[in-house]
């Protein structure tokens, strides 16, 4: 029987790093000098039928950035499907973006697309450095049902060259099935992305070139649909193309050449494929691989880019985001026009190159500046929706403290109720310039403020326990928006106490009030308030006398009903958790270790022992001491080497693959002096921990360790929707002696009655090392001189010379993260505490309020925010156990019907009201739920 006829489907595109090994805007010239070619070639020449353009919408915003007046040549061309577009906004990496980052992707790509035609249905990820496991459902829930995708699940090396063996798919067709159960159809770049780049014209190099590529595609193809990618890295068109067509079509008269696209070849090969395909389930991480090329160690390249990006997801969708919706639940209005260009701004620092710190120095400079627009953007919506609320609230309760009450409002923008320290700087008195003193006058007059006496109570009357300290005379002004800016002199005040039992997506009011007014003389409760003078130090606890208890447990241990710390003579510390019993030892110790990899990949030298503070002595010391929060200051005078040795910068320029580099760690000396904070709230059920120090040595990396004696064979770590179980020990094909992972929000080893929780504010790169202890290591820096793709691209900025600071948190818990709450516990120390100053007056919000409550066990939430089309609340969970859930939700606000959605926010299954009002539906197993509540008269 003779064989089928085989189809080659030719796709002409282009993979745009918008920047890389050159900055942005060297690129950005290249690119419209792409499109205008396009854009001729397209219109004068029917043979060349389509072109693909990356699956990212924000080469048309780049290109009309420049060309604006080439936007109906743009459209016409992809209405009429010759131009591919979408479904991303941008092509970002998977592992370092948050779960809200990749949907706000999808949706806004599809909007943007929509504005110009149709988006592709194609998960495209050409060259993503790894995919998260919820891939599979998040495609599906988008209306996408098939995945292209590089890297995962077999070998790439130095300058993408790919190696045979190890893979886990028989084809480069296969099944992916997400943890949920979501299928989606994987189509491998077996041959990479550019196996069909510069396709010949000339007789004998195309008889030679497709001799090669055919057989190159047909050992891997399971159908006779063969796919070659016409394009690579910024490759410009390929002009000559149908000329190519026509000479491949003589010279192999039995294969049908085709200039296809990838929707038109997804049809081709679903109706193809007869047999049955290799499954691959949960994360592509490159797991069976010898483990030198995963490029993993990106998750650590330049950390300051990560703690940044980490920040300024954490202000969009914990703060601004829900800030946003709970005020126009109340007559605000949305800004989704401020929220999407946040958004936007952001995701320009989300592609692989970009937020891999992978890029030359310039491109991640541009980066720190987009970082601060878009943070500087959601921090003007969130002061705006809280001062919106605020002034909604009723606090004439407070009207029997005095003329001269001061109202604070503490807003819980999680899904979980939440208890935790909050700071505020509060304007004790104002004296606006336009009053009429001199300037003279008015700053004598607030200076002589009296502010003795004063308290903080709660919205009962009620006295908690604060810390204040004058910060003196203050200058500062309005923006109204009804007349010119209003200045002022003030007397601020810096409170810092514990906001206790804030509801999930709600609020509590507070105000700094005069001791002798009111009820507050006569109430149970007691005070700590400490005034100091402005020249005190921040950190310089309050006189002894006025506290009521302590944390402080001795010179070097802290204490509250849950969790004992003590701090041993080299800084290392020992936690206890009450609950269980579980002591977790030599907490904190500092790792050094030389590093002669680049901004990929990292390389310790052979044979080089790893330095650590183990044995070191500290200075150890109380900083903090009040009834509701107590800190330990750790010090550790260091030295390490200075660099890498003068083999490594040879090494570099001769291009030596970083795996088989020789050079060792410099014998010179440099001093490492780190400051390590250590704090114990009241109620807390963890640890929180700074770590600050001044790095002055290159090439090498710093870590710290937390072991858990656990025995475990598997942990958990946060990824995309997912609570993550990976193993400790990699596969027998991993060479790599480093077995580094991505993680969120944190990383778990759990095991029979203990566990021990590490949770980091964008800290995204963990070990669990193979030392019999199943210590959990964070890395806190990675310093590397160079990029380390196809060339030698020096980045002397990545030594990350200077500063630098780390934020953690442990957890100890009974040896289930999810039902003990440690991991919601993690989750609420990822989102900033949102505190605002408000006046006495009248509302229609009461003072302990939260417009929305819901249940869900085994549930995480996710999101609140508007639909931008229908107005609707759009609110997201999932859930973190492989076991059926259930959710259910309460408004006390009026409600005109509720939908089950997915991410793209479409109504998929309307919900019936119970009886009780409340609305319910089944949770599977690892699903992301969204909920929509429709408004009702405007409002919901």
């Amino acid at each position: 029987m003779a064989n089928p006829k085989k189809t080659a489907h030719i796709v002409s595109h282009t993979h745009w790093d918008r920047e890389w090994y050159l900055p942005y805007e060297k690129h950005h010239v290249r690119l419209v000098h792409l499109i205008d070619t396009l854009l001729d070639k397209l219109e004068r020449d029917p043979e060349f039928r389509s072109f693909h353009l990356d699956g990212q919408t924000i080469i048309l915003e780049d290109y009309l950035q420049v060309r604006p007046e080439q936007r109906d040549r743009l459209e016409k061309l992809i209405r009429q499907g010759r131009l591919i577009i979408g479904p991303w906004y941008i092509l970002q990496d998977a592992f370092l973006t948050s779960g809200e980052a990749n949907v706000r992707n999808l949706q806004i790509g599809h909007q943007d697309a929509k504005r110009f035609g149709q988006p592709a249905k194609i998960g495209y990820y050409p060259d993503t450095f790894g995919l998260a496991g919820q891939t599979p459902q998040l495609m599906r829930q988008a209306g996408i049902r098939n995945v292209f995708f590089g890297r995962g699940v077999k070998p790439t090396g130095f300058n993408n060259t790919v190696s045979d063996g190890g893979y886990e798919s028989s084809f480069s067709e296969l099944t992916w099935v997400g943890p949920d159960g979501s299928k989606v159809l994987g189509v491998l770049f077996a041959n990479w992305y550019s196996n069909g780049n510069e396709v010949p014209k000339n007789e004998a190099e195309a008889r030679a070139y497709w001799e090669r590529k055919l057989a190159d595609a047909e050992k891997y193809a399971s159908t006779g649909e063969l796919l070659f990618m016409n394009g690579c890295d910024h490759q410009p068109v390929q002009l000559d193309l149908p000329e190519a067509i026509r000479t491949a079509r003589r010279l192999f008269p039995d294969v049908e050449f085709v200039h296809s696209s990838l929707p038109d070849y997804v049809r081709a090969l679903e109706g193809a494929i007869d047999k049955e395909l290799s499954s691959v389930y949960g994360e592509l991480r490159s797991q069976r691989t010898d483990g030198w090329g995963t490029l993993v160690n990106t998750a650590s390249s330049r950390v300051y880019l990560k703690q940044m990006n980490q920040l300024g997801q954490a202000l969009l969708e914990k703060a601004a985001e829900p800030l946003a919706a709970l005020a126009s639940l109340h007559g605000g209005s949305y800004p989704h026009h401020l929220l999407t260009y946040a958004w936007k701004t952001l995701m320009q620092n989300h592609p692989h190159d970009s937020i891999c710190g992978c890029s030359v120095d310039e491109v991640h400079r541009e980066m720190v500046t987009r970082f601060d627009k878009s943070r500087h953007v959601a921090e003007s919506v969130i002061e705006a929706s809280a001062a919106y609320v605020a002034d909604r609230i009723d606090t004439t309760g407070f009207e029997r403290f005095g003329s001269d009450a001061r109202p604070v409002v503490v807003f819980n923008t999680t899904g979980t109720p939440r208890t935790g320290v909050v700071t505020i700087e509060l304007d004790a008195e104002r004296l606006y310039f336009r009053e009429g003193y001199t300037l003279e006058e008015a700053a004598r007059k607030i200076k002589s403020l009296d502010l003795s006496g004063r308290v903080l109570v709660d919205e009962r009357g009620a006295l908690v326990e604060c810390t204040a300290e004058d910060l003196g005379l203050q200058f500062g002004y309005d923006l109204p928006d009804d007349k010119f800016r209003q200045p002022y002199f003030c007397r601020r005040v810096k409170l810092v106490f514990e906001a206790a039992d804030v509801p999930a997506l709600g609020l509590r009011t507070y105000a700094w009030v005069r001791a002798a007014s009111g009820a507050a003389a006569s109430t149970a409760a007691s005070t700590a308030a400490a005034s100091t003078s402005a020249s005190a130090p921040e950190s310089a606890a309050p006189p002894s006398s006025a506290l009521v208890s302590s944390l402080v447990a001795g010179d070097r241990a802290l204490e509250n009903e849950f969790l004992k710390v003590e701090v041993a003579d080299d800084g290392s510390f020992a936690l206890t958790d009450k609950a269980t019993g579980r002591v977790f030892r030599d907490l904190g110790i500092y790792e050094d270790v030389g590093d002669i990899g680049n901004e990929y990949m990292f390389k310790q030298p052979e044979g080089e022992p790893p330095l650590t503070t183990k044995g070191l002595s500290a200075r150890i010391s109380v900083v903090e001491n009040t009834p509701y929060r107590a800190s330990l200051e750790i010090v550790h005078d260091w030295e390490i080497p200075a660099s890498a040795d003068e083999r490594l910068e040879q090494e570099q320029r001769e291009l030596v693959y970083y795996p088989y580099r020789k050079a060792r760690r410099s014998k010179m000396k440099v001093p490492l002096t780190i400051r390590t904070v250590v704090r114990l709230e009241r109620s807390g059920r963890g640890v929180e921990i700074e770590s600050s120090f001044d790095n002055r040595a290159k090439d090498h990396r710093v870590r710290m360790l937390f072991p858990t004696d656990v025995a475990a064979e598997t942990h958990n770590a946060d990824s995309l929707f997912e609570i993550a179980t990976r193993n400790n020990v990699p596969a027998p094909e991993w060479e790599n002696p480093s077995y580094t992972q991505h993680q969120q929000a944190f990383v778990d080893v759990s095991g029979d009655g203990a566990g021990l929780t590490v949770a980091n504010l964008g800290l995204n790169e963990y070990e669990v090392l193979r030392d019999g202890r199943n210590t959990i290591a964070v890395t806190l820096l990675r310093a590397v001189g160079e990029l380390g793709d196809w060339g030698l691209f020096p980045t002397p900025e990545a030594q990350c010379l200077g500063e630098c600071a780390a934020r953690l948190k442990l957890i100890p818990h009974d040896g289930d993260g999810i039902r003990s709450g440690a991991y919601e516990q993690a989750y609420q120390f990822q989102a900033p505490w949102t505190v605002c100053q408000t006046g006495v007056h009248a509302g229609d919000i009461l003072p302990v309020y939260a417009p929305l409550r819901w249940t869900g066990e085994k549930l995480a939430f996710s999101s609140m925010k508007r639909n931008e089309q229908t107005g609707d609340l759009m609110l997201r969970w999932y859930n973190l156990s492989r076991d059926d859930a259930a959710l259910t939700i309460a408004a006390d606000v009026p409600i005109a019907g509720a939908y089950k959605s997915n991410i793209l926010e479409e109504q998929v299954q309307p919900l019936a009201a119970q009886p009780s009002g409340e609305f319910a539906l089944p949770v599977g197993p690892c699903e992301i739920v969204t909920v929509g509540l429709r408004a009702e008269n405007g409002l919901v």
